[in-house]
């Protein structure tokens, strides 16, 4: 009879999305992750299989909670301008008042692991098509009202969004103040097409 897993798997994932969002995938070692999950060395592979394992179920845990958080922001019915300018500044606070300005582990993971790991480029490429369609939905909704010409290309207005977040990420990682990163952001929403 197998022995009963005594941890919290969860709570172990949770804590390997902290390692790697403040080391990075190369510099976190696996003792790095044993100490900050308590877990011990054979446990940790038993659970996870690898460090690369666990780095996986790590980028999905935070994809998954960063969509969920994403969605929450975009399900207003507000002007678009309002709405994706509420979400973009948030990101921006969210980047400048981390501590450590560890920056956003989608982003961390797309410079530092692609295009050589494809199974972290097919994660990371899921989240970003994820917040692009969230973004698609605001679009769509401020184009049928009116906000945004009938014309509007939503799906290339979204992916330009998406990489005006990443952008962010970046530069809220190198150490750009609010005031840069929320000028940034009003560029951003003034290159939105204006109706008519």
């Amino acid at each position: 009879m197998g022995r009963t897993r005594e941890f919290d798997t969860e709570a172990a994932i949770a804590a390997a999305v902290e390692v790697f969002r403040s080391r990075g995938y190369q510099a976190t070692s696996v003792q790095d992750l044993v100490d900050a999950t308590g877990i011990g060395r054979g446990s940790l592979y038993a659970a996870f299989g690898s460090k690369d394992g666990l780095y996986e179920q790590a980028l999905r845990r935070y994809s998954s909670t960063s969509l969920a958080w994403m969605a929450g922001q975009l399900d207003t019915d507000g002007p678009v301008r309002d709405v994706l300018r509420t979400l973009l500044l948030s990101l921006v606070d969210d980047t400048i008042q981390d501590p450590g300005r560890r920056g956003c582990l989608m982003t961390n993971a797309a410079v530092e692991r692609l295009p050589s790991d494809a199974s972290t480029g097919r994660i990371v490429g899921d989240s970003f098509d994820r917040v692009a369609e969230l973004v698609e939905t605001v679009l769509r909704r401020g184009r049928s009202r009116g906000e945004l010409p009938q014309d509007a290309d939503v799906t290339a207005l979204a992916d330009f969004v998406t990489t005006t977040i990443q952008g962010l990420r970046v530069q809220g990682k190198a150490g750009a103040d609010r005031r840069r990163l929320a000028a940034v952001v009003e560029t951003a929403l003034g290159a939105l097409p204006d109706p008519g």
